[in-house]
């Protein structure tokens, strides 16, 4: 499994005697067995990344980082055998490691191994030494070195940095309390359980007889020299130590490992689209116990100079961002708000809604966001709903957010202005053109607003002692409102850090730290917060953050910038294929495009992958899960027109209409969802929270049922037909707008198009079809409509084209069906 590995890493608790150790956990759904890892002297967990890449796919593997190691607390302790034995026991209870695991050593991290398999023989399934030796007498240099004074090795201690992995305190006395009282020559004799020992055959830190010995004293244990490599046998031909480990753990299989490998094969077989995943692609994703937050910590420790997000020309970094969030966050505090309590963002893309969000979600409370497009009495609307405490938005919406605060109950507005992350450079020119343009209004003032720049100022970076489960709710995102009055959906942060890690593996060539993502998506929105804000984030990549779509703008920052990934919706892709010489702009660095929030029609895929030579694919997914739940593979099969497959530890399945009952391939009925990304509910809506969720009688969480009508074929491949409420009932016919809408976009002429069903008589409805045309161009109704006759059947043909200037849309670009649809039914329509 391709897995940054630092997204596992959990911090454990010891408190007896108070020590922290840090661990990394990966563990997948139908795990075969749990493999724990330990590094050797001045060692770290991530020494193991080639075997826990290899092995997580179908295991829990877990390594941790010895005390004072790596990530892990180094206090002023003897660092004996019986003191790391004692955390090695903690760690294994605190991760709740089964009875029997497998237990896999390198280096003196053998011995440490060994040791535990010689005093806890029971709770091993097999033993694996790699490069451990029976004593541990290191060269008269190094033994030297180990009698200087601490102070001194301080001095001298960069010099080693880069291959000792603890600080000098620590070594000293690992060395003297510990591998040089090693002699494992009688020990080994008691060691029952099956054991592997592999060595380097150049492997020369040691005398070639203490490695050769280890595996002869050892009863009946198995003996494997991997050539071509040394002591770091496990970086240095990481492939064959992992097949000969594979070997091993596939011989004589326990009950249980037979058990978890049928179970396996039988979810292959439940899942057809499995065996269409690109290599790469994992069946399942182990789900780190975190809070989504925790993302940008690990961001800003393993890539804190790199640039996290770019702004009109200001480069804000990883480092300089999560500092930012804590200072918001502790601004929060002073102002009252508490774990739990709602903050309302009313803002575009910028980087105050990133540090306002990350902020917000490190205090415990929870976001509610809410789009500036969004009229003023559904924004009221939505306050009130929420109960939320706190609003924050900009100072170019006081007039709106002055109608907010007289109708809900707020206890603090906090404006922020766009120019308060512009380079100095751009502010000194703002300011200036404000000065030139003196009739131009004053904004109006919002009474007790305070602004962001007086708050955070003075703040320190220090980040909130608050712990945060993953189960806890995380953010409150409204529903598009495209058919119905928009409800409050509620996602906890194990939702939006699955989703987030669904995305990550999708996209099997992501580079950690070195994508560039454009951000025109509006991160209020639940697909825009996970595939332009979560998923970046996650892999440290940098955002080139805009507030708004326009398409020369963006276009011009595409040639500028080059991003490699722009998660977007149809309607961007459509006008960035319309615009006029979009070819002079060169955008060929945008390598891969998942495209989400409604349907992709196929001539607008092709030619943006004509433009751009990378890869279009159209996704699925709705607020209630996260978004995400199915894609197309980016470099595997393609079904256009299709959705795709469901994303990794997502079901799908199709399910009669009328009764509820699976349906087989082929036939038609609603989609419905499970997996770690689906919501907890609607906000203050149980009953309706009831109809959409069904809970299953096997405990592996609830059923989605999308309202969506949708079919699967043979290989696992969904496709949308379309949404329930859409339907057209066409006289005794059901009609799905969208294989109306694919034949209007046939015509080179239309450039958007929108079909629904209007009240007809006698009881019934008729398909009418909204059309805008590209400009420049000229069609007639009879024209479009000769078109429908030649590809339609007679009862999905218009009953009428209207042709307009544009659509109602959503800030997505959805089509605001309800919208027309009102309008036809309005008296005098």
């Amino acid at each position: 499994m391709q897995i940054d590995l630092e997204l596992y890493r959990e911090d454990i608790e010891i408190h007896e005697p108070p020590i922290r150790l840090s661990a990394i956990d990966v563990n997948p759904e139908a795990a075969q067995r749990t493999l724990v890892f330990v590094h050797g002297f001045g060692g770290r967990a991530v020494q193991w990344e080639k075997q826990m890449r290899f092995f997580s796919d179908e295991n829990r593997v877990i390594a941790i980082d010895l005390r004072g190691h790596g990530y892990s607390s180094a206090p002023d302790s003897s660092y004996s055998m019986d003191e790391v034995q004692a955390d090695l026991d903690a760690a294994l209870a605190e991760l709740n490691v089964p009875d029997k695991f497998v237990l896999v050593g390198h280096s003196f991290g053998g011995a440490i191994a060994a040791t535990y398999a010689e005093r806890n023989p029971q709770r091993l399934e097999k033993l694996i030494l790699i490069a451990t030796a029976g004593e541990f007498a290191i060269n008269y240099w190094a033994q030297l070195a180990f009698k200087l004074p601490v102070t001194t090795l301080n001095v001298i201690r960069p010099f080693a940095r880069r291959s000792l992995f603890a600080p000098p305190h620590v070594l000293k006395s690992f060395h003297n309390n510990n591998m040089a009282q090693f002699n494992g020559w009688s020990m080994f004799r008691n060691i029952s359980v099956p054991t592997l020992v592999i060595t380097g055959h150049r492997d020369k830190v040691f005398a070639q007889s203490v490695f050769e010995e280890v595996a002869k004293k050892i009863p009946n244990a198995q003996h494997v020299t991997v050539p071509a490599s040394a002591h770091m046998v496990i970086l240095e031909r990481a492939e064959a130590v992992n097949r000969a480990i594979q070997r091993f753990l596939i011989e004589t299989p326990t009950r249980r490992g037979q058990t978890v490998e049928s179970a396996r094969m039988k979810l292959i077989r439940e899942r057809p689209w499995l065996k269409h995943y690109e290599e790469g692609v994992p069946f399942t994703i182990s789900l780190p116990d975190r809070p989504v937050h925790r993302f940008l910590r690990s961001a800003a420790r393993r890539f804190p100079n790199r640039i996290a997000i770019k702004f009109y020309g200001r480069s804000i970094t990883y480092r300089a961002l999560s500092a930012e969030a804590d200072r918001f966050a502790n601004a929060l505090r002073d102002l009252g708000v508490q774990r739990g309590d709602r903050v309302m963002i009313l803002l575009p893309n910028l980087p105050q809604t990133i540090i306002a969000y990350y902020g917000s979600l490190r205090l415990g409370a929870i976001v509610v966001f809410t789009s500036p497009t969004n009229s003023v009495d559904e924004i009221i609307r939505q306050v009130n709903d929420s109960g939320a405490k706190i609003l924050i938005g900009l100072t170019r919406f006081a007039a709106m957010i002055n109608r907010v605060q007289a109708q809900a109950q707020l206890d603090h507005i906090i404006l922020t202005h766009i120019k308060d992350y512009l380079p100095s450079i751009k502010k000194i020119a703002f300011n200036l053109r404000r000065s030139i343009k003196r009739h131009r209004p004053k904004p109006e003032f919002v009474r007790g607003a305070q602004l962001w720049s007086r708050i955070i100022t003075n703040q320190k970076a220090v980040r909130p002692d608050v712990h945060v489960g993953r189960a806890e709710l995380a953010v409150i995102i409204y529903t598009g409102g495209t058919s119905d009055r928009p409800k409050g959906v509620m996602l906890s942060h194990g939702n939006l850090v699955a989703n987030a890690l669904q995305t990550r593996h999708w996209i099997t060539d992501i580079r950690e730290g070195r994508e560039t993502f454009l951000c025109v998506l509006p991160f209020s929105h639940s697909y825009g917060l996970s595939a332009t804000l979560n998923a970046p984030v996650m892999i440290g990549a940098t955002m080139i953050v805009l507030p708004t779509f326009i398409t020369e703008e963006v276009l011009k920052t595409i040639k500028r910038e080059k991003p490699t990934l722009f998660p977007g919706v149809p309607t961007m892709y459509m006008a960035i294929n319309n615009f006029r010489d979009v070819r002079k702009f060169g955008i060929r660095s945008i390598r891969a495009c998942i495209s989400g929030a409604a349907p992709l029609p196929v001539e607008v895929q092709e030619a943006f992958e004509k433009l751009t030579r990378g890869r279009l694919v159209e996704g699925y997914g709705l607020t209630e899960a996260s978004p995400i739940t199915h894609g197309n593979p980016l470099n595997g099969l393609r079904k256009i027109g299709s959705i795709g497959i469901p994303f990794p530890s997502t079901e799908a399945k199709i399910v009669d209409i009328a009764t509820g009952q699976d349906l087989p391939a082929g036939q038609t009925g609603e989609l419905v969802v499970r997996g770690p990304q689906v919501m907890l509910g609607y906000w203050g809506l149980g009953d309706e929270s009831d109809r959409v969720l069904h809970r299953s009688a096997d405990g592996r969480g609830a059923w989605l049922y999308t309202d969506d009508i949708a079919t699967m074929d043979e290989d696992g491949y969904f496709t949308i037909i379309n949404r329930k409420k859409d339907m057209i009932l066409a006289g005794e016919y059901q009609v799905y707008p969208r294989d109306v809408e694919e034949v209007l976009f046939e015509s080179p002429k239309v450039k958007d198009a929108v079909v629904i069903g209007v009240p007809a008589t006698p009881p019934g409805q008729k398909v009418k079809a909204f059309v805008v045309l590209r400009e420049g161009e000229h069609a007639t109704p009879d024209e479009l409509l000769a078109m429908c006759r030649a590809r339609l059947a007679e009862w999905e043909v218009p009953w009428e084209i209207e042709f307009r200037s544009e659509l109602p849309k959503s800030f997505v670009g959805k089509v605001l069906r309800r919208v027309l649809l009102e309008e036809e039914t309005k008296p005098n329509a």
